[in-house]
């Protein structure tokens, strides 16, 4: 059950599952359609015996392949004993936010139900991943790698590589997700990860094989709950090329950090003596360090690993600090379109307004609990999409967390925290990290500029240390203990977005808002009506989508 690619001939048929999903139909985009079957399944990610979430049948879940402006209609049947609800990591979703898949916009899949998400790649290129996005379903799997390819006739700034490898790598825990979740429902934080994983497998499970000579592009994403991790090709080295969506300048770097959330594109050349050579990732930050491997097997090599694993590090924050600041956008490059990524000055453009987010932990009623500017974030009884289209009252008020944290009080309260912003501001946000731990951020539904890191406390002063020229776009950014990172965005897309840290347990706990982008107008220009097929819930239960 994988995709099938709709061509003009069936377009009459196409044209009505859209329509009657999201009343509109792009007929000069191709189709892509996907039916997924999620179920149970065992698997044994640690050498263990676990209860894991698949998708037709796979662990991880199929990738999905698509092109720039493709519209995917997937079916997603959900055969669990619980709700589930999958989102998109990076897809941007124009215009519609009600195919986010997160808490805050969709209800749930009921058990036994199945929902059509119906999604447009309006204007975007590079890596990305989808996961489950309710409690703590993504311990158990569900996630797969997204790959979207520029257009025929788009410059791509490297040439076409021999061959294009998914690595999707984590943290995982050998209890299950209802432990794990219940744990936390108690008032626990998640305890350290039992290991790391590449592609599901533990310990050279996984072989990547190749040929002498040729150049090989690595998708990397760190689909993990808890850590950092770094990873590093024993004899080879990395260049980067791409970063959720936007081209780099290629350095080379022979190890990379990669913070929750985040995803990298390297290049990776088999230019030394044919043998195997281990692939290494491991966690950034901790004291005790975790490590798991796979293996870069030569095609024409009769040789098998014979050395230790390379070393990689360990708690260093400066030689981390020093990569991110060398990861820039290439100004030169084509993005999605063929005009250069250069060519948008955000550098130029004065923002509208400062948001300072400062992350906290707290125990609140006994309970260990996490915050933002002193608001810990609980989710409604109905999705705030739903309740924001049909007017339905008490189920949460714009503005009901502050756009700066208050100075002298270490008190936090409970709260469904939305921040209002008005459609095509252009914002500065600046995450502010107080605690001991890398925080990693995530804005759903957006890309943005990380224009400054810095050590300490952010003022008005620390922009004089901004690159405005060529800082990276991208939708995660991560924050190191007792810093600050800033960020230039252009709120350029209506709709309920969730801004969430992607430590899974911090964001379980309360560490996440919800960004309601808004315009007055009611075009369809500037977002798309409600879909048809939209699953109501809670108190929007017994009410009507729309006539057509």
């Amino acid at each position: 059950m994988g995709a099938c690619y709709a061509h003009s001939s069936s377009f009459i048929l196409v044209a009505a599952i859209a329509f009657f999903c999201v009343g509109s139909v792009n007929s000069e985009n191709p189709y892509r359609f996907f039916t997924w079957k999620v179920t149970y399944g065992d698997i044994y990610p640690l050498g263990v015996k676990q209860q894991g979430i698949l998708i037709n049948g796979q662990f991880p879940g199929p990738t999905i392949d698509a092109v720039t402006n493709d519209n995917l209609i997937i079916s997603v049947y959900n055969y669990l004993t619980e709700p589930f609800l999958i989102s998109w990591n990076g897809l941007q979703n124009r215009r519609n936010s009600w195919q986010d898949g997160v808490e805050g916009t969709n209800c749930p899949i009921p058990p036994g139900k199945n929902f059509t998400y119906v999604i447009q790649l309006k204007d975007q290129i590079g890596s990305f991943f989808y996961f489950p996005s309710l409690k703590m379903q993504k311990a158990a799997g569900g996630f797969g790698a997204i790959r979207i390819w520029s257009r025929p006739g788009i410059p791509v700034p490297f040439p076409p590589p021999a061959q294009d490898f998914i690595i999707l790598a984590g943290d995982w825990y050998k209890r299950g997700h209802h432990k794990l979740m219940h744990s936390l429902w108690r008032g626990h934080n998640l305890p350290f990860p039992d290991g790391l994983v590449i592609n599901g497998r533990g310990w050279n499970g996984i072989t990547f094989t190749v040929d002498q000579g040729n150049t090989y592009r690595l998708r990397i994403s760190n689909v993990g709950l808890t850590t950092s991790i770094n990873m590093r090709i024993q004899g080879h080295k990395m260049k980067l090329v791409e970063v959720e969506g936007s081209h780099t300048i290629q350095n080379t770097y022979s190890s990379l950090d990669i913070h929750l959330g985040q995803t990298y594109s390297v290049l990776v050349t088999a230019d030394q003596p044919p043998k195997d050579y281990y692939i290494v990732v491991s966690t950034r930050f901790t004291r005790r360090v975790l490590t798991t491997t796979a293996i870069l097997h030569y095609s024409n090599s009769n040789r098998h690993l014979s050395t230790t694993p390379p070393r990689g590090p360990t708690q260093d924050i400066a030689s981390s600090l020093y990569q991110a600041k060398t990861i820039r956008w290439n100004l030169t490059a084509s993005g999605p379109r063929p005009n250069p990524q250069g060519s948008y000055p955000y550098g130029l453009i004065k923002p509208t307004r400062t948001i300072i987010l400062a992350n906290s932990a707290h125990f609140i009623n006994g309970k260990q609990r996490y915050a933002v500017n002193g608001v810990s974030y609980v989710a409604p009884d109905t999705p705030l999409k739903l309740a924001d289209y049909f007017n339905i009252p008490g189920v949460f008020s714009v503005g009901t967390i502050p756009t700066t944290p208050s100075r002298g009080t270490n008190n936090a309260y409970l709260q469904t925290s939305v921040m209002g912003a008005s459609f095509h501001e252009f914002v500065e946000i600046v995450f502010q990290n107080g605690e001991k731990s890398v925080q990693s951020w995530h804005l759903d539904g957006h890309s943005f500029f990380v224009v400054g890191f810095g050590s300490g406390r952010w003022t008005p002063q620390s922009r004089a240390h901004y690159n405005l020229r060529d800082a990276v776009y991208r939708c995660t950014t991560q924050v190191y203990p007792k810093s600050w990172t800033a960020i230039y965005v252009a709120l350029d897309n209506v709709g309920m977005w969730n801004l969430r840290s992607e430590n899974w347990g911090r964001q379980y706990l309360g560490q996440q808002l919800y960004v309601r982008v808004h315009t007055p107008s009611k075009s369809f220009r500037d977002e798309l009506p409600i879909p048809k097929n939209a699953l109501l819930c809670g108190r929007a239960r017994g009410r009507y989508t729309r006539p057509f």
